[in-house]
């Protein structure tokens, strides 16, 4: 239902603070009607759940939605507010059966099944710089796709260097033009996580390592990764959490947008 104000007209949900404040400087805005419109500014309540509408302004990254443990009733319903707001929205982890159901009710929903994400719109904030994304293996690829998928919903332009493991450096040499063009490398990798230490060593770059889970059982999951890669004798590696694709991408991002400002 759409809110009005005491003269019958439409609330603006779109009115920013200072158009409020002007308002009620004014005279055109009631104090009672500016108060009840700050009680629940700057997000959206859904039922238990509050959505940050504000936080590509305030953070730069637009709302990002983990869809893991989300059901279709929840998530068609967050879908259908950011649609109808006109408002871009990442929606991570989300399986085949959830990507359907969602994809029938929205259609300008886009899925990508490796990455396991879904997209609505983009950011219309530019990023300056290239992020290349960098595997093991091709089995840590699946987590360098969330990576990619996520930058490229931030609107930030990347480079891939799949399959580039220690068991065969040679194969890292070969993309070495491409990794040296970026301005800040992902690395990805499972087993002994060895990739983000030899990266970090070989290029001038920024570096965010991504533990993956690929590994055999004294890889516990991830976890040997995760240790090698916080151990790194190659200093300056940023490390996100296991199979943390997405974190690694807001990382990078983040990185661009300050080397922006110089």
């Amino acid at each position: 239902m759409t809110r009005r104000s005491e003269s019958g007209e439409p609330r603006n949900p779109g009115l920013t603070l200072r158009e409020l404040l002007d308002r009620v400087a004014r005279g055109e805005l009631p104090p009672g009607e500016a108060e009840e419109f700050l009680s629940g500014y700057g997000f959206v309540a859904l039922g238990h759940q509050r959505f940050d509408t504000h936080r590509e302004t305030r953070t730069a990254a637009p709302e990002v939605v983990l869809g893991l443990t989300k059901t279709v009733a929840q998530l068609t319903e967050i879908v259908a507010h950011f649609a109808g707001a006109g408002l871009p929205l990442l929606l991570t982890r989300v399986d085949a059966d959830k990507a359907d159901a969602l994809g029938r009710a929205f259609p300008d929903l886009a899925y990508l099944p490796e990455a396991r994400v879904m997209r609505l719109g983009r950011s219309s904030r530019v990023v300056r710089g290239t992020v290349a994304v960098v595997t093991a293996g091709s089995s840590d690829q699946p987590v360098a796709e969330e990576a990619v998928a996520t930058l490229d919903f931030f609107n930030v332009s990347t480079t891939r260097a799949y399959d580039c493991g220690v068991a065969g450096l040679h194969r890292l040499f070969a993309q070495g033009e491409s990794i040296l063009a970026a301005d800040v490398i992902i690395a990805v990798a499972g087993m002994e996580g060895a990739l983000a230490s030899v990266v970090a060593g070989l290029f001038p770059r920024p570096v965010v390592a991504v533990p993956t889970s690929v590994g055999y059982g004294a890889s516990f999951s991830g976890l040997a990764a995760l240790l090698a890669m916080m151990n790194s004798c190659a200093p300056g590696v940023t490390v996100v959490n296991i199979d943390n694709g997405f974190g690694a991408a807001v990382a990078a991002a983040a990185m661009l947008r300050v080397g922006a400002r110089g």
